[in-house]
């Protein structure tokens, strides 16, 4: 039984990830999530169900549009297949609390939606991460309401955390970033801790491996942390209370 559970949430993942990819092109441009069809970005023309199927549409047309053969950037593929195996990996790990599971969906939908807009556009729109927070507690305070406090608590401090280092230092880190913590921490609760010690130690790497290869020019290269910190949320609601326990322990 868990093993079909795990492959529905798999093939739910992927049309999550092809939803993500959407929502991340056309938020940051002012377009309209409902009622407008996929369209080409290079010549306008409408994408058919055909090649619309999250992954494998991509493989058949061998990365290149039908209608005029424009290369078709491989984050696609890539976004729907990686949301389509944490789907599954929530559904391990949260077999025995649907609710968590729901919530961990939504956390890793609005992560993906984060790392493609920040990524290309330098930028994390307030809507992904305002609707994705409401989600978050009108899963939570049905559910887990004695839960929400410490939801709030997180957000609070996570967010505040990386306030004060925007005002420290406020080239190297944007409000987009700050407002991301505080969601993460809505979604997470006590296991955002290890989730942000995962993002900055992970950009301390890229740091340290673009100074070592550019030299004084890597202060000036920009680097956007709202993948790490993504990178971060996925370490926390897969295994954040795990590592917590361990360090507790």
């Amino acid at each position: 039984m868990i093993v079909i559970a795990v492959a529905l949430c798999f093939v739910l993942g992927l049309a999550f990830g092809s939803f993500a990819t959407a929502v991340a092109y056309r938020v940051p441009r002012g377009m309209s999530l409902l009622g407008a069809r996929s369209a080409c970005p290079a010549c306008g023309a409408q994408i058919g169900a055909r090649d619309n199927v999250p992954v494998v549409s991509w493989l058949l047309l061998r990365g290149r549009a039908r209608c005029c053969g424009a290369p078709i950037s491989p984050r696609y593929p890539l976004t729907e297949l990686a949301v389509g195996v944490l789907f599954a990996a929530l559904a391990v790990r949260y077999r025995h609390d649907p609710a968590e599971a729901l919530i961990g969906a939504v956390f890793v939908t609005m992560l993906a939606v984060v790392t493609l807009t920040d990524l290309e556009q330098r930028t994390i729109p307030n809507k992904v991460l305002l609707v994705g927070s409401l989600l978050c507690l009108a899963i939570a305070i049905p559910t887990d309401l004695a839960g929400v406090p410490e939801r709030l608590a997180a957000a609070a401090l996570a967010g505040g955390f990386f306030f004060l280092a925007a005002l420290a230092y406020p080239a190297g880190m944007g409000l987009g970033d700050v407002k991301l913590a505080a969601a993460m921490g809505l979604f997470l609760g006590r296991a955002v801790a290890p989730a942000i010690l995962v993002a900055l130690l992970a950009g301390s790497l890229v740091g340290v491996y673009l100074f070592l290869r550019y030299g004084s020019r890597a202060r000036k290269m920009a680097i956007p942390f709202g993948p790490f910190l993504a990178l971060g949320g996925v370490v926390g609601i897969l295994a954040g209370g795990a590592l917590i326990d361990l360090y507790l322990g």
